[in-house]
């Protein structure tokens, strides 16, 4: 891998990882679904404008219809998901959970997408997984209902992640492959008209009691802006650089940030497990790296 590639990761994994925080302080107050379609829609805003700025010619070769749908499952659902587990989850928590996103990659790929699997990407993703559930002890929840619901919510977007790295592999980056910034916008575009429904609808059944203050609203523009708008544009352009499997391994590196990020600015304690189970991602994250020599 490219030291150019290494560095995207590195500072991926940091912005996604304070969006575990940002996430934390404002879906207790706006709720699951505002805070995911405010997420997705000033990350849309945010692009036209970039795009604006830098002159981006909006030619998306036949493939806008792909990128919305490609949004909805890349963006929207998993949006939502992390909403609804920022609810009762600690940030570090939902940033753990996270980390099995290259493991349902590549349960992903060899299930549904004859993706070859090599006995190190398997020992490394189960690995990894072994590594969350070690760093899942070192909170202060018990094992109950808003661990088991916020868990859950955030499987079901890790799987969400596990199949858009793949399709769009499959549908962006055939015939040359489509311009990141543009990839990034239809995503943003494609959750925003996935949520805008849903967001009515929760505005009608149950509007939020408070809309919070400058500090929900402040996480809420780094959120949309900078753990979104910014950050899916560096990742269709790390997917295009090393693949699916790879770019997900990104998600090996987040729990690190995310548990950092809660400590320092939400007093969420730390424990010895962060180290352990830090280590095991770690190691994890080598194994599905390295390069096949024999596959499955």
């Amino acid at each position: 891998m490219r030291p150019v590639d290494i560095v995207r990761m590195l500072s991926l994994a940091g912005v996604w990882g304070a969006s575990f925080l940002f996430m934390r302080i404002i879906a207790p107050v706006l709720g699951a679904i505002p805070t995911a379609f405010f997420r997705v829609s000033i990350a849309a805003t945010g692009l036209l404008v970039i795009l604006a700025l830098m002159r981006v010619k909006w030619n998306f070769e036949g493939k806008l219809k792909a990128v919305l749908i490609l949004g909805v499952i890349n963006s929207g659902l998993p949006a939502t998901m992390y909403s609804v587990a920022a609810q009762v989850l600690p940030a570090g928590y939902s940033a753990i959970f996270n980390a099995t996103t290259p493991l349902m990659g590549v349960l992903v790929g060899g299930l549904f997408f004859s993706e070859k699997l090599s006995l190190a990407k398997l020992a490394g993703g189960f690995l990894g997984f072994f590594g969350v559930a070690v760093l899942t002890r070192a909170g202060p929840m018990a094992f109950d209902k808003d661990l088991l619901t916020g868990a859950l919510a955030c499987l079901l977007a890790t799987t969400s992640y596990g199949f858009s790295g793949f399709l769009a592999r499959r549908w962006l980056d055939q015939q040359g492959g489509l311009d990141p910034r543009l990839s990034a916008l239809g995503s943003m575009l494609g959750a925003t008209l996935f949520l805008l429904p849903l967001f009515a609808i929760s505005l009608f059944n149950q509007p939020p009691a408070d809309w919070g203050g400058a500090s929900v609203w402040l996480s809420l523009l780094g959120l949309g802006l900078v753990c979104t708008a910014f950050a899916y544009i560096l990742f269709f352009r790390l997917l295009s650089s090393i693949g699916p499997v790879k770019s997900m391994t990104v998600t090996f590196m987040i729990p690190p940030f995310g548990v950092l990020w809660g400590a320092l600015f939400l007093g969420e304690p730390l424990s010895i497990a962060h180290l352990y189970g830090g280590l095991l991602i770690a190691a994890a994250l080598w194994l599905v790296l390295k390069p096949n020599k024999n596959a499955l």
